[in-house]
């Protein structure tokens, strides 16, 4: 893989060349790398749904609207933000825009600044998107490695119960739920309560806190 496919990356869809050229020579200066479209169904076909950044679509082109891809990227869990820039804009235009999930809407022609901005705001929140989600899969696949037990011991944790309280509950002794508490720390890579609970808790409580152990 090249430093360039991992660099966050512009996919700009607008069927007039001249635009398209302009638009794509402005979000470069900016250090942002772009991918230039003039077909929406070799878009849809072709960009790269895994990187990071951004997709600029222009609400008029023949054949498929650009709200259009945006309905198909949507229902296809495309998670890149998406602007739309139209030289029509209307208010229903615009409400059906952000509807559709789009990020922006701007309107032809368009403020390079506005652009630039809501560019590189969308791709630092796209980054922050997947970091987050890389986390919790993370943080998933350690709290699968729990045994049923540890997961009660952890559900009871979070609740904020002692060892001697979480003893009783369980029916167990101290010293096997504190052996039971160490592997819980070790298996999902915490070295204090608040890392476990706030790591953790939102975990627990999917599962059904400790009522479901």
């Amino acid at each position: 893989m090249s430093p360039d496919d991992r660099s966050p990356t512009v996919h700009l869809l607008d069927d007039d060349e001249a635009v398209r050229d302009s638009l794509a020579l402005l979000i470069g200066t900016v250090g942002l790398r772009v991918v230039p479209w003039a077909d929406p169904q070799a878009f849809l076909a072709g960009f790269d749904r895994e990187g990071i950044g951004a997709i600029v679509l222009d609400v008029r082109m023949p054949g498929i609207s650009g709200l259009s891809v945006l309905d198909t990227l949507v229902a296809q869990g495309v998670d890149q933000p998406v602007i739309l820039l139209t030289g029509h804009g209307t208010v229903d235009m615009c409400r059906r825009a952000f509807k559709a999930g789009a990020a922006e809407f701007l309107e032809k022609p368009v403020d390079d600044e506005a652009l630039i901005e809501a560019l590189q705001q969308a791709v630092r929140q796209h980054v922050q998107s997947r970091q987050r989600a890389q986390t919790d899969r993370a943080a998933r696949d350690r709290w699968q490695q729990l045994s049923p037990r540890e997961r009660e011991v952890l559900a009871l944790i979070v609740e904020g119960l002692s060892n001697k309280a979480i003893a009783r509950v369980l029916d167990l002794s101290p010293r096997t739920v504190e052996t039971h508490r160490a592997h819980v720390f070790e298996k999902l890579q915490v070295d204090s309560l608040a890392q476990l609970v706030r790591g953790y808790a939102a975990l627990v409580a999917e599962a059904g806190g400790a009522g479901a152990a």
